[in-house]
C-alpha cells in the first residue's frame, strides 16, 4: 500500500491527506521526524521535508502541490482542480494564496512559533511574530468569509483543492486554539461544512501527544 510520510499538524500534509481521502485512495500514514534526517528518507526527498507520498512501486513524490497534482492526473474521477480552464486557474490561485500568503502571514507566525519550534528545539516562541499572526488573521478571515458568501465553494461551483488547502491550515491552527472564528460567520459556516465531509474524519480524530485541542475541534457543528 502507498505510504504518506507526514507530521500531524503540518497543513501541507493535511491537505494531501484530505485529497487522498476525498478521492477514496487507500494509504498508510507514517510520521517522519524530519529533524532526525533519516538517510532513507533523504534518499526519497533531498529537501528532507514532508509530505512525501511513496507509491507501491517505489515511486516517491515530494511537495504537497506536486502530490495533489499527481493524484488529480492519476485519479481523475474526483477532480480537485476544477472543471474548466477558469476554475482551474482560480483553484491554483487560491491554493497559492493559502499555502503561500496565509502560511507566511498567519500559520507560520502561530503554529511554527507555538508548536514546531518546540519539536525542533529552536528556542522559545517569538512574541512579535505571534502578535503579527493574530493581526494578520483578521483580513484573511474577512477574505475567506467573502469567498464563502459569494461562491458555493471557495474557488467556484465545485469543491476543490482550494477548499482543502484553506481547511488544512485552519484545522491545524484550530487544533492549537488559534482560529478567531468570531471574525467571520461565513468562514465558520464554510469550515463546518468542510468538517462534516467524510474525508475530514481521520484528521479530526488526530491527537498530538502533550497537546489537547479545544472541545469544538472534532465537532462538525462546532
Amino acid at each position: 500500500m502507498r505510504t504518506l510520510f507526514h507530521i500531524p499538524l503540518s497543513p501541507f500534509c493535511r491537505k494531501v491527506r484530505l485529497a487522498l481521502a476525498e478521492k477514496r485512495i487507500p494509504f498508510e500514514l507514517r510520521i517522519e521526524r524530519v529533524w532526525e534526517r533519516r538517510p532513507e528518507f533523504e534518499a526519497m526527498n533531498a529537501a528532507v521535508t514532508v509530505p512525501v507520498l511513496l507509491e507501491e512501486n517505489g515511486f516517491a513524490i515530494a511537495d504537497s502541490y506536486a502530490i495533489c497534482e499527481y493524484l488529480d492526473e492519476a485519479y481523475p474521477d474526483v477532480p480537485l482542480f476544477g472543471r474548466t480552464l477558469g476554475e482551474r486557474a482560480e483553484v491554483r490561485r487560491l491554493v497559492a494564496w493559502f499555502d503561500g500568503k496565509f502560511n507566511a502571514e498567519v500559520t507560520r507566525n502561530l503554529l511554527f512559533e507555538k508548536q514546531m519550534k518546540r519539536l525542533l528545539g529552536r528556542g522559545n516562541p517569538d512574541a512579535t511574530a505571534m502578535r503579527a499572526g493574530y493581526q494578520n488573521m483578521r483580513p484573511h478571515m474577512a477574505y475567506l468569509g467573502w469567498l464563502a458568501e459569494n461562491r458555493a465553494w471557495l474557488a467556484g461551483p465545485h469543491i476543490s483543492l482550494a477548499d482543502f488547502a484553506a481547511a488544512a491550515h485552519l484545522s491545524a491552527l484550530d487544533y492549537i486554539g488559534d482560529v478567531k472564528w468570531e471574525l467571520s460567520d461565513a468562514a465558520r459556516d464554510w469550515y463546518a461544512r468542510m468538517k462534516s465531509r467524510p474525508c475530514f474524519r481521520a484528521i479530526l480524530a488526530d491527537r498530538v501527544s502533550g497537546l489537547t485541542p479545544p472541545e469544538h475541534y472534532d465537532n462538525p457543528d462546532f
